[in-house]
């Protein structure tokens, strides 16, 4: 049997510990979750010798002190589960930062290799790392690398086979002798208990309660030693934060790992930083305090008119395979059940999944290029002043602008935004970014009641509109929901670097996977039951009827017209018909009828049905949203009051079924789950209810 060595690679966000592992050559990629949490996690199996080499790759982490889930998640990994290695990645532009988390690391005493990456910047500036005085001063072994040059890579699997043959080195990490004195002192009393017996984990333990480890402190909670441990601690942060004139013991060790790495930066690389650095000159401009937003808007808005027009034409084609398949199957097939479950539920469902694809691909193909390129983090940095009065994250304009073209990628996208709280208040506002799927809606809605009051400026308003109400419910979420415990918002600015298309081609793929496996099996199967609530049950004497009248009929027009009243009457006495006319008291109060309620319901499945349901509704098949026939007949049907309050219902409550499926799978949580699909439909009701009444009053 082979030796299996377990590897964990880790480091800050942006180091590149992805390329690295595109870059491995006869790799092979298993990506899924870790255990109980949606955070990505990706491993990688290698064959050299008699060795088998499995190396996880841990999420983006700062600090022990973790804040965000990657970070816990990768923080849990490190303190418990069972690994032989670290190779610890870190970004060689922003050497002197990332050292101060190798810093906690080599405070494990684990069989620890430092990989140095992007090792071509510094060269490109006429720059040098002597890698040999860093392997003296830390004592691990050091490998530079360009995981873009494809340079050094190989050299990381030798070293850890190398690294596993060889006995632990000893500890060359030692702090100001105040720090250290404590360190043994409480090391002594962990050691009491069977749990910390040996001297490295005794000491590691000593040094995460003095930085305050809340998840350490946990540990040794319920053990005897804890109350003599309480005290000790106690008496050491005071002591300790009179002696360094410091708020805090962490502030304390934050400190001495920075000067640490300060200095061994400035002893190991040679570098001339008095002329400006690209990155520099091209941040004064993209960055600039007048130009910087509107330079980034205008990013953003290619972005977005690239994600929704480039993405229409694919769209258009997969809808069209799908449905000339549909319709083909459907008169190659026996007529049944079988037939009407395959191409009226299950075609079309799985069509409505993979149409969603493009756009998918072509926003986060656009995401990882402004990541990749270092750009992101200055985007962050330019809107975080602006949405933070409203409770928002600047890393949240991304997913707010991708909504009004289809809130299922928006959903996706807000996964740039790392702390949890951050996260679910930027996905619980996003359904009131009216995605390009409502326009159909709007555009009838306004045509028929508005077409003597400039149709355009009421569509901006309504669009505009729902952003800005959005912005308010995320204030009033942050305000009562989440208050309290302010995280902190991290932005790290790594210079500006062309991408790699390799990793953007391995990251899209990725995400294609997940998305059809994870958001997929719930679409399918919800759009299926919408499909099932509006076809059943039959009345086959109805249809028996109306198919003896259609053919005693020779007029092209009439018969058109009594097939659009037979589907009217099955869809009115289907189980969805039913459905509209049960929740009808519901919607009374905002003016509408069994027709308008059926309406909100079937755009649950997709906002566009709506213009589809009417026109079946009211007995005009194929109207679509210009349809003269429907405007007509929405005009005669519905009141001024009515239509308003339907445009306030469509603007604010639950997204389609695919956005929301996404949502489900993007967020674990079931209370969120159950929050967010109950919130927006009370929102929704209440402002068109006050909204109907004040037009009431005003005698429309």
């Amino acid at each position: 049997m082979n030796d299996e060595i377990k590897v964990a690679i880790v480091g800050q966000p942006n180091v590149g510990k992805s390329s690295i592992i595109n870059a491995l050559s006869n790799a092979k990629l298993h990506v899924g979750n870790f255990s109980g949490v949606t955070v990505e996690k990706k491993e990688v199996f290698l064959k050299r010798d008699i060795f088998d080499i499995k190396m996880t790759d841990l999420p983006g982490i700062y600090a022990l002190n973790a804040y965000t889930p990657e970070e816990q998640v990768a923080k849990d990994f490190l303190l418990n589960e069972d690994y032989d290695i670290v190779v610890n990645v870190v970004d060689a532009n922003t050497l002197s930062r990332n050292l101060i988390f190798t810093m906690q690391l080599l405070d494990m005493h684990k069989k620890t290799i430092l990989v140095i990456n992007m090792v071509d910047e510094i060269e490109k500036k006429g720059g040098s790392i002597d890698k040999s005085k860093i392997e003296e001063l830390l004592g691990i072994p050091v490998i530079l690398t360009s995981a873009k040059e494809n340079r050094g890579v190989e050299e990381i699997i030798s070293q850890i086979i190398k690294l596993h043959k060889t006995p632990l080195a000893k500890n060359k990490i030692f702090y100001n002798e105040k720090i250290e004195e404590r360190i043994e002192r409480l090391a002594k009393i962990l050691r009491k208990s069977p749990h910390f017996k040996s001297n490295d984990v005794s000491r590691f333990m000593a040094i995460r309660l003095l930085d305050r480890d809340e998840d350490v402190y946990k540990m040794i909670h319920d053990l005897p030693i804890f109350i003599e441990a309480h005290n000790a601690l106690e008496k050491m942060y005071k002591d300790l934060e009179l002696e360094f004139d410091e708020e805090s013991t962490t502030d304390i060790l934050a400190n001495e790992r920075a000067a640490i790495s300060y200095n061994l930066q400035m002893e190991t690389i040679d570098l001339d930083e008095e002329e400006e650095s690209l990155s520099e000159k091209l941040d004064n401009f993209l960055i600039h305090p007048v130009f910087g937003l509107p330079i980034f808007l205008f990013f953003m808005w290619t972005l977005f008119q690239l994600t929704f027009v480039l993405g229409n034409y694919p769209m258009n084609v997969i809808d069209a395979i799908f449905s000339e398949t549909s319709s083909f199957l459907a008169d190659f097939l026996p007529k049944g059940i079988f037939n009407s479950v395959l191409t009226e539920g299950v075609l079309p469902a799985v069509g409505a999944i993979v149409m969603f694809l493009p756009n998918i691909l072509i926003l986060f193909l656009g995401l990882n290029l402004l990541e990749q390129t270092g750009y992101m983090s200055r985007a962050s940095y330019l809107m975080d002043g602006f949405l933070k009065r409203f409770g928002l994250q600047g890393k949240a304009f991304v997913p707010l602008v991708s909504g009004f073209g289809c809130t299922v990628p928006a959903y996706m996208a807000a996964r740039t935004l790392k702390n949890p709280k951050d996260r679910i208040i930027t996905m619980l506002v996003l359904g009131f970014m009216s995605c390009g799927a409502r326009l159909p809606i709007y555009v009838l809605l306004v045509s028929a009641f508005f077409a003597n009051h400039n149709p355009g400026n009421m569509l901006f308003f309504i669009y505009i509109g729902g952003a800005f109400l959005g912005l308010i419910v995320a204030k009033i979420l942050r305000t009562v929901l989440f208050r309290g415990e302010p995280e902190p918002f991290v932005m790290e600015m790594p210079p500006y670097r062309f991408p790699s298309f390799k990793a953007l081609a391995m990251d899209l793929w990725i995400k294609t996977k997940m998305f059809l496996k994870k958001a997929g099996t719930f679409i399918a199967i919800a759009a299926m039951a919408i499909w099932f609530l509006s076809s059943y049950p039959v009345d086959n004497k109805l249809v028996q009827n109306y198919h003896a009248k259609i053919e005693q009929t020779t007029n092209i027009s009439k018969k058109q017209n009594l097939e659009n009243e037979l589907k009217a009457k099955l869809l009115e006495d289907s189980y969805l018909g039913s459905v509209g006319k049960f929740i009808q008291p519901v919607f009374a109060p905002l003016g509408f009828d069994w027709r308008l309620s059926i309406a909100v319901v079937t755009g649950l499945s997709a906002k566009e049905v709506v213009v589809s349901t009417l026109g079946t509704l009211y007995a005009m098949s194929g109207a679509d949203e210009t349809s003269k026939g429907l405007v007509s007949k929405m005009r005669q049907n519905v009141d001024f009051k009515a239509a308003v309050a339907l445009i306030i219902i469509i603007m604010i409550y639950s997204p389609c079924l695919a956005a929301m499926g996404t949502f489900y799978a993007e967020v674990p949580q079931w209370a969120w789950r159950t929050f967010y699909t109950i919130y927006p439909n009370v929102v929704a009701w209440l402002l068109a209810f006050g909204v109907y009444k004040v037009l009431a009053l005003m005698g429309y």
